[in-house]
């Protein structure tokens, strides 16, 4: 007869502990959810009263409308230009052996560790200096800079993750190095291609810091808007759009992990 194997007090203690860092860190965005149902015009926890009013209004803003179409066109364009330069970066840091190898993949790095307003900032003060106004494409060299580090380092596991076999079966075939990149290496790079591209646009549409110094009136992003707004009105309308910040966000790598698994991209599974 077999016993069901008790649980140390120390393995009891430590799952505790986790639930409780986790619930610290819930703790904020439930409060904000909550808080979004608030009927009255105010910033209130808890409410007195519930309403879907500020969803509505979240939907239906001016300001909020035209930036998330903004940020659609810079997301696309960031993230798919990020990609491409981020494969080949990925690609040359791991097929090849050259002079400054550490130096160029420390640089390509180095927006993990700068201050996003440093960036912004400094390139606001190049394009003065060019005399290049503050547009799409000053927007979108900001955020390709800034989401480039993520591409890299999905797209780099992906290739270490790469049988090598299968690309010398098919180059002992007579395939030529063009013809294996484009039919075994990059059909097998999907899952990181995708997942890469998948974090590049979610940390696109949500930048804000190096945005607020890039952009202007018509560039303006969904986060500059929302920025904008706080400094003129103090409704719940920006914690109901922080809401749909969290649930799209929360599907867009729910879906993401189901159908590529991104534990085995990011290089985390246990297996």
């Amino acid at each position: 007869m077999s016993y069901p194997m008790r649980r140390s007090p120390l393995a009891v203690a430590g799952i505790l502990l986790v639930a409780a860092i986790l619930g610290f860190v819930m703790l904020p965005a439930v409060v904000v959810t909550i808080t979004a149902f608030n009927d009255k015009a105010i910033l209130a926890f808890p409410p007195q009263s519930y309403s879907w009013r500020w969803f509505e209004r979240a939907i239906s803003y001016d300001d909020f409308r035209k930036g998330f179409w903004n940020g659609l066109i810079v997301t696309a364009w960031a993230s798919t230009l990020a990609l491409i330069v981020g494969t080949g970066f990925a690609l040359a840091l791991h097929r090849y052996t050259f002079s400054l190898k550490s130096t160029l993949e420390a640089l390509l790095l180095s927006p993990l560790v700068i201050p996003h307003f440093t960036i912004g900032l400094g390139l606001l003060i190049l394009s003065a200096q060019l005399t290049v106004g503050r547009g799409y494409p000053l927007v979108v060299l900001a955020h390709v800079i800034l989401v480039l580090p993520f591409v890299l380092r999905s797209v780099f596991i992906s290739l270490k993750n790469l049988d090598g076999r299968l690309e010398l079966a098919a180059s002992s075939l007579g395939a030529s190095p063009r013809r294996v990149l484009f039919t075994i290496t990059l059909p097998l790079l999907v899952p990181g291609l995708v997942s890469g591209w998948l974090f590049a646009a979610i940390l696109s549409f949500n930048e804000f810091t190096a945005t607020l110094f890039v952009s202007n009136q018509a560039t303006q992003t969904l986060p500059v808007a929302m920025y904008n707004y706080v400094r003129e009105y103090a409704d719940p309308t920006l914690a109901a759009l922080s809401v749909i910040y969290i649930v799209v966000t929360a599907l867009l790598l729910t879906l993401a992990n189901f159908f590529f698994g991104l534990g085995k991209i990011l290089n985390v599974d246990a297996h």
